[in-house]
């Protein structure tokens, strides 16, 4: 039997208060939407189907090809936008799964036991529920006096006795597609000029069908996401949740509530993630490194028995052994040989340190290559940017550049060199050379 699943991203999402689309608003460091595409291809579906609308470019951009597209010109409500896509699906598929972009929580055994509940049910639908006291906007289940389902009111639309019921539509869906884009074309516009998936089921039950459905025991997996509220609520369930984990797998957090580790961050056993620390993006912490506190590392690779100490690193690397901060900034680019010193307020940008090399504090390094077992004292500059050029650094094995040394680039410094200390060099220094003054000259060889 052929499933496909639809993924519902069209809508702006007003209640956000955002230029930017609902879908792509972050969660741990994911955008919204790519919670759902991720569950639905974890259960091994065909390609996803992702309805798009408002600032439909942007979310293209931003999720490439890991879906199809189909395109809601008017954003006419749920009904509709499933049904845009009945061009490329009608014929080719058995049943349709239908979920939204805003549900991060929403469970893979979910998804498969409602396929599951649908292929046994002799009706077109099966659907998803939950009990929450707490409804965020969703619709309302009424049962009749046999407890069967007759229909779901849009809260909207509710009476404040329907207002009342604490079951709730969590809108996904299982549906059979040969029924499914009739009843589409026999929905009518609701009040507020769209049209609604959730008046299928009413559909079904006038037609002498029985609407099974699943209830969801954990409300928190059934949450959607229509507020800023509801944003920062899924932030923090998902924080514990991951924080949790990792604690799990060996990991030490001192203080989770203020740990702040992203979806797709990778930790090793033995770390130690101290407080007030941001880890983003796709970065991966090896074992038994010490980070923080107040430290912000995004997208960057930091090997094992690193320490960094309130610093941020973005797009960085950090060989084994490296020990950096307090008060460093890896700037996209920065790599750090095994067992690298950076001391505090130093700065690397698109630059490689060699293995052994220590940098002083109150220095900056910007595309420039340094060799290994490198002095780099106290207020040195690369000097790469001529006003329309950057320029590069090279500086060899073993070489000492004095404190408050200006490199001006490009220039080379020969292996085992040194600068005096508030020496501007303008010209390469040969191998085994001292060079003094402003602007540097040769003092003497030193072998």
């Amino acid at each position: 039997m052929m499933v496909r699943s639809i993924i519902l991203a069209a809508g702006r999402g007003t209640r956000m208060r955002s230029q930017l689309p609902k879908a792509l608003h972050m969660l741990a460091g994911k955008p919204l939407v790519q919670y759902s595409i991720d569950t639905v291809k974890a259960i091994k579906l065909e390609q996803p189907i992702l309805v798009v609308g408002y600032q439909a470019d942007m979310i293209r951009k931003v999720i490439g090809n890991q879906v199809d597209y189909v395109h809601q010109d008017q954003q006419l409500g749920t009904a509709h936008a499933v049904g845009c896509a009945e061009s490329i699906l009608k014929d080719k598929v058995d049943l349709i799964l239908v979920l939204s972009a805003d549900m991060p929580f929403l469970s893979m055994d979910t998804l498969l036991n409602l396929i599951g509940l649908q292929t046994k049910n002799s009706g077109p639908v099966t659907f998803a529920t939950t009990i929450d006291a707490n409804s965020r906007g969703f619709g309302r289940i009424l049962r009749d006096k046999n407890g069967d389902i007759e229909a779901i009111v849009e809260e909207a639309q509710a009476s404040p006795e329907q207002l009342a019921i604490p079951e709730i539509n969590v809108g996904v869906y299982c549906i059979k597609t040969d029924w499914l884009w009739q009843a589409l074309k026999r929905i009518n516009k609701s009040p507020k000029g769209e049209y609604y998936l959730t008046d299928i089921i009413g559909l079904a039950r006038k037609e002498g069908y029985k609407t099974p459905s699943i209830l969801i025991t954990d409300s928190t997996e059934a949450m959607g996401i229509n507020t800023r509220v509801h944003l920062a609520e899924a932030e923090a369930i998902l924080r514990q949740r991951i924080n949790q984990q990792w604690m799990l797998n060996g990991v030490t957090i001192p203080d989770p509530n203020t740990t702040y580790i992203g979806a797709e961050v990778h930790l090793e056993p033995d770390t130690i993630i101290l407080p007030n620390t941001h880890l983003i993006g796709k970065t991966i912490i090896g074992g038994g490194s010490v980070v923080g506190p107040n430290t912000v590392i995004t997208d960057s690779d930091i090997g094992a028995n690193c320490t960094v100490i309130a610093s941020f690193l973005e797009k960085a690397v950090l060989e084994e052994g490296v020990a950096m901060g307090p008060y460093c900034h890896l700037r996209t680019g920065a790599h750090l040989g095994k067992g690298v010193h950076m001391g505090n307020f130093g700065e690397v940008k698109k630059s490689y340190l060699g293995p052994g090399t220590k940098m002083g504090h109150f220095s900056y390094i910007g595309d420039a290559q340094i060799g290994k077992d490198v002095n780099i004292s106290a207020g040195v500059i690369t000097c790469n940017f001529d006003g329309q050029n950057k320029n590069d650094t090279h500086i060899g094995d073993d070489a000492f550049i004095g404190s408050d040394t200006m490199l001006v680039a490009p220039v080379k410094i020969g292996d085992r060199a040194h600068t005096g200390a508030g020496a501007v060099v303008t010209k390469d220094v040969p191998d085994d050379t001292l060079v003094v003054g402003v602007p540097a000259h040769e003092l003497r060889k030193l072998k």
